[in-house]
């Protein structure tokens, strides 16, 4: 059995936090059993590139990882904190917090293009090889800090999908652009997960975020904290926590299905808070994950099914600020400024929701296909049924 540990965490304060990691630690065995003193750690958080600030519940709070970073330096560890993010004008970190809080404890930190990235042979379903952050390559030990959201393509973000930022920005824009299937898309990302899999995983779970992540949902509070030597079963847990069923969520399947690590409930030791006092009622999942109905309906009809359920970016605008972000990230140059204002030539678009992600303004909403809306709506009856009305457990 894979143990996770999942305890209750109020709020962001240090105490509460800081008393909440302890007793995480005490149910994994120790802090000491994972990470020995004097330890060269690089901490992964998720940062996303549009500054923002933490309250929105877009990255890793900067006030749990101080507290992390809190308990490694009582280890005398060697601490880097890093994501690959894209600062041209504005640095994310200042307006995230993170700038304070490592320069607080003097601790490193970094945006992994400063670093650089080498070459790695990952043996994958889809990569033959690719290129790792030479943070994560070089450190003694590797910390993985996601946060809990939903996912307007992937489904759900955790533990497996922030290992996407330990390789380059433009390799990743590359990788949406040739992977548009979320089934391949997201072997590839098991395949990145692979390559650098983590000694220890804490997932920011105090709060999380629902609806269109990962950047345009909201906020929502669920005061966990969840984690394990095994990534794969936090994810597991955390998308049961918050309504999914793990094994539908095809980066948790996939990376337990090449033994990367358990994402089965049913082999999983959980810690701490019984699973059925912690779940989160009427979690709002992204409109894709009616998708997962994909599941129950004849094979022949799955490229169908898929391509009316892909969602289709819009620009608001009268919300639109001109600010080219959108533009930049996009991997097919789909996007052009027309009378001032960002427009989205659907023809060239490919659906990787990469403009959604990084608008920090709230200018790109997410339409349905006309069909897509209606299998989306029979898929949403049919969960709310469930809940309502659930499978009665024999012995």
């Amino acid at each position: 059995m894979t143990n996770v540990s999942v305890v209750k965490a109020k709020n962001y304060q240090s105490k509460e936090i800081r008393n909440a990691l302890i007793r995480s630690f005490q149910l994994l065995g120790g802090i000491e059993n994972i990470i020995k003193p004097k330890s060269k750690v690089f901490i992964k958080i998720n940062h996303l590139s549009p500054p923002s600030k933490p309250d929105r519940a877009i990255v890793t709070h900067p006030l749990f990882t101080r507290e992390v970073i809190r308990m490694l330096n009582d280890l005398q560890c060697e601490i880097t904190v890093g994501d690959d993010v894209q600062h041209i004008t504005i640095d994310g970190y200042v307006i995230s917090g993170y700038r304070k809080i490592c320069q607080e404890f003097g601790v490193k930190l970094l945006n992994l293009k400063e670093t650089g990235f080498k070459e790695f042979s990952c043996n994958g379903r889809v990569l033959d090889k690719t290129y790792i952050s030479l943070e994560v390559i070089n450190a003694d030990v590797f910390i993985n800090l996601p946060k809990l959201k939903t996912h307007s393509f992937t489904v759900f973000t955790g533990a497996i999908k922030n290992l996407y930022g330990i390789i380059p920005y433009g390799l990743r824009l590359h990788y949406h652009n040739l992977y548009r299937n979320i089934e391949i898309f997201s072997q590839m990302l098991v395949d990145i997960f692979s390559c650098a899999p983590s000694h220890l995983t804490i997932m920011d779970s105090i709060i999380g975020m629902e609806g269109e992540g990962p950047s345009t949902g909201k906020p929502r509070e669920i005061g966990l904290i969840i984690a394990s030597k095994d990534g794969v079963a936090v994810d597991a847990v955390a998308s049961k926590i918050v309504g999914f069923n793990p094994l539908n969520i095809y980066t948790t399947l996939f990376a337990h299905q090449r033994g990367l690590g358990t994402g089965d409930l049913k082999e999983i030791n959980i810690l701490g808070e019984p699973l059925q006092d912690i779940q989160v009622e009427d979690f709002k999942h992204s409109a894709i994950a009616v998708g997962l109905l994909q599941k129950k309906i004849p094979s022949f009809l799955y490229a169908y099914i898929q391509e009316q359920l892909q969602l289709i970016p819009e620009i608001i605008r009268a919300k639109c600020t001109s600010c080219k972000e959108c533009i930049k990230i996009c991997p097919r140059g789909a996007i052009s400024l027309v009378d001032s204002l960002a427009f989205i030539n659907k023809n060239n678009c490919i659906h990787c929701m990469c403009c959604h992600e990084v608008c920090r303004f709230q200018s790109i909403r997410l339409k349905n296909r006309p069909i897509g809306g209606l299998i989306r709506g029979i898929g949403s009856f049919y969960n709310k049924m469930k809940f309502l009305f659930p499978k009665k457990k024999t012995d």
